[in-house]
């Protein structure tokens, strides 16, 4: 029985270890060494006193059935629960099959896509649309001159060098320089003229004035095509009934039926080579004893920059890339108060007629908040009494080991506090019932300082062919959830097919598609 080892518990390293168990019988003994108490990764939900939070938001959609079927199987669909419903403790048998929901908890919610931004006390569409109340907010002035703007960056494309580049080309100096570059420095702490345009290409991809336009001449003809819809402009998605750690609570359930094994607090540490081959990994076990095993296969979900640091004979150059790799990291905190201070002057209703976003991007450059989100709305079943209490996630992109970083739970809830009644978000009189605070490592690859040089890390390690780097920080690679699952499967096909390139499981979350069929790995 060949030994596999897998780095991190998160939905990368749990996808490839239910897989490979699921696909096999008796050849492969699996692992998983994941360095905190939890399972999920930032896809954990945190149960705090009751009101459940999501570290970072996640919106299960996909393009690629292959994960659409995946999450479907491991937890079934549900319809939108009624209000009556949600208040009585109870929800309407709406599971495809005829199956009742009350006797499984394990469901999907089907889910409103709501995000809007929040400027200057005012909302607009994310991603901003060409409505009225769009030109009500922006001023006529404002929009005449963002429609000049960007007819002036369709005629005159910018060859793209930078983020900033990328902004421009597709929505014009004006819009990008509202809702694109202070936004932009808050999240990375640094200028997009400082970022590398691969960050665009794989997170906003299509999306543009051009996209916006065509997704509102759809919606007036009745002519629908989500195949072909950019994701950002998807008005639906599935959410697990308590977040989505609960699905990655019942997959690591499922794994260890399958016979995988879990090992919590431990810290990968070293990884020992041998010209073209890992040999065995030594893991910190609560940070006291080291153990090392022999392995035959290592997938890798740990950040590149501590791979490579933990390697032996690692060249120079190659190790000064990793080891410059930049992250940027987020601090959150659930908030639960008695009301906010702003109406719902939407049609949507909501319980308790709160406004209806489930994320509030907040482009203001006064203030340090970088999004909120509103739990009640992605599933009211994350908070205990949702009709009347609201459960805020607020947002703080920073760097580990930084002054806010470094705060005390109570002074960042105080400069949270103050930052939320400055905007109108809270009133003077609002009543903060509970809150928690959760501080997030590496959260978010950054496309910058040796990020340039990647292309040379990613060559030295293929080299190693029992070796398959996964997931967003496996990958370093600001991969969605979807992603970082299709580098998982293409890994186990790889493994269970013995192909030894690896160009299949890097290229996932590089095409302009985003993967609207299959990957077809002969393509590749």
């Amino acid at each position: 029985m060949k030994e596999v080892a897998i780095i991190g518990a998160g939905p990368a390293g749990l996808t490839a270890g239910y897989e490979l168990l699921k696909q096999t019988s008796g050849q492969y003994h699996v692992t998983i060494y994941e360095e905190s108490p939890y399972i999920g990764g930032i896809s954990r939900t945190v149960n705090h006193h009751g009101n459940r939070m999501d570290l970072g938001g996640h919106r299960f959609f996909s393009k690629n059935q292959e994960v659409m079927h995946w999450w479907q199987t491991m937890m079934p669909f549900q319809g939108e629960p009624s209000f009556d419903d949600i208040q009585l403790g109870r929800e309407k048998s709406l599971v495809p099959g005829g199956a009742d929901p009350e006797a499984d908890d394990r469901v999907m919610l089907i889910r409103n896509r709501v995000s809007r931004i929040y400027y200057h006390h005012k909302f607009f569409d994310y991603p901003v649309s060409l409505k009225w109340d769009t030109i009500r907010n922006m001023g006529f002035g404002t929009t005449v001159q963002a429609g000049f703007s960007y007819m002036n960056a369709s005629a005159f494309r910018r060859k793209e060098n930078s983020l900033e580049d990328f902004y421009i080309n597709r929505f014009g100096k004006k819009l990008y320089s509202m809702f694109f570059e202070g936004y932009t420095k808050k999240l990375w702490g640094r200028h997009p003229s400082q970022i590398s345009a691969d960050w665009g290409a794989q997170r906003v991809k299509g999306l543009s004035v051009s996209a916006v336009m065509l997704d509102m001449f759809h919606k007036i003809t009745g002519i629908q095509d989500n195949s072909r819809k950019e994701t950002s402009l998807i008005e639906e998605f599935y959410y697990p009934k308590y977040g989505p750690g609960q699905l990655w609570e019942l997959t690591a359930e499922e794994f260890r039926k399958l016979g995988g094994e879990i090992i919590l607090n431990a810290r990968v540490c070293g990884i020992h080579t041998n010209q073209n081959q890992i040999e065995s990994i030594t893991y910190q076990k609560n940070q006291q004893e080291t153990v090392t095993i022999p392995v035959d296969i290592l997938i890798s979900s740990m950040p590149l920059k501590d791979l490579v640091t933990g390697m032996n004979d690692v060249p120079a150059q190659e190790a000064a890339i990793a080891k410059g790799l930049p992250y940027r990291d987020f601090v959150t905190i659930g908030l639960l108060v008695n009301r906010l201070a702003l109406r719902n002057e939407t049609n949507i209703p909501t319980l308790g007629n709160i406004v209806p976003d489930c994320w509030i991007y907040v482009q203001d450059t006064g203030v340090r908040l970088g999004r909120i989100q509103i739990f009640n709305n992605w599933s009211p079943y994350m908070v205990q009494d949702p009709a009347r209490q609201v459960w805020l996630g607020l947002e703080y992109f920073c760097t580990e080991g930084s002054r806010f970083w470094q705060l005390t739970d109570e002074q960042t809830l105080a400069f949270a506090v103050e930052e939320l009644r400055s905007m109108g978000i809270l009133a003077e009189n609002t009543e903060i019932l509970d809150y928690h605070r959760e501080q997030v490592k590496k959260a978010y690859p950054a496309y910058f300082d040796t990020y340039a040089s990647i292309d040379q890390l990613i060559a030295y390690l293929n080299r190693f062919e029992n070796l398959y780097c996964v997931g967003r920080n496996g990958q370093h690679r600001y991969n969605n959830m979807d992603h970082s699952m299709l580098t998982s499967f293409e890994a186990v096909k790889n493994i269970l097919s013995g192909r030894k390139n690896k160009f299949n499981i890097w290229d996932v979350n590089t095409e302009q598609i985003y993967h609207e069929t299959d990957i077809q790995e002969d393509s590749l």
